[in-house]
């Protein structure tokens, strides 16, 4: 059965392979992101600013007019925005917490009265090991993403008796866009990480398609690394 699935943050990397891994399952993948430009074969694309309520609760009304209750959603949507923290300016900080965290919290409140109708549901934010890690000049990414370990905890507890899972996935080293503007320092990173490569966003794709799964629905509360061990044992 085609479930409908929102993805945000679906335009480019990790976001683009996570829509494409459940368009490959024959699901209806509705795309949220700034560029409203999304893979082929998506059933919407639609440009929404997460960091405001009121863009994604009209999409989500829009996406659930069109496809019925929210089966999935996959909370993707991130920037980032570094610098040490002695010299981060508050719109450093700011753009970084509205639209990794806030826009998570958007996203999830959204959906969540269709799948509470429903009685089921999946909900996965994309997280990070950067906060478990440490990761200089990452203060607000890091604070934002170790945010998503609280919202999804406490929305866990309050969405469980309605067979809703609510879980973390945490990338480590990823090859992305974003990644390949280190350049040179790429190279130091893989260094750290014990299975010796970086990995790929199928890994990460391969995960949160997991999650969503029937094999997945006694897992809620939980934070996965996707890491090669970098993080290990956070």
């Amino acid at each position: 059965m085609s479930r409908h699935v929102i993805v945000t943050g679906a335009s480019r990397g990790i976001g683009a392979a996570v829509a494409e891994y459940f368009l490959a399952a024959g699901d209806t993948v509705v795309a949220l992101s700034r560029s409203g430009s999304a893979p082929a074969g998506c059933a919407a694309a639609l440009s929404v600013d997460v960091s405001s309520s009121e863009s994604v609760n009209a999409a989500v009304k829009a996406a659930i007019a069109a496809h019925g209750p929210v089966d999935v959603l996959v909370a993707n949507a991130g920037i980032t925005r570094d610098g040490l923290a002695m010299r981060m300016g508050d719109d450093q900080w700011r753009e970084v917490l509205a639209t990794n965290l806030d826009g998570a919290f958007y996203s999830a409140r959204a959906v969540l009265s269709s799948m509470v109708r429903a009685r089921a549901g999946r909900i996965i934010f994309m997280g990070s090991v950067s906060p478990f890690y440490g990761v200089p000049g990452q203060a607000n990414y890091a604070a934002a993403k170790a945010g998503l370990v609280g919202l999804a905890r406490s929305l866990a507890r309050e969405v469980a008796s309605r067979a809703i899972t609510v879980n973390v996935v945490a990338p480590g080293f990823i090859d992305t866009e974003m990644t390949a503007d280190l350049g040179s320092a790429s190279g130091d990173l893989t260094s750290l990480i014990p299975m010796g490569h970086i990995g790929s966003v199928a890994d990460i794709a391969g995960v949160v398609g997991f999650l969503a799964s029937n094999s997945a629905a006694y897992v809620t509360g939980q934070v996965l690394a996707v890491d090669g061990g970098l993080a290990m044992g956070l």
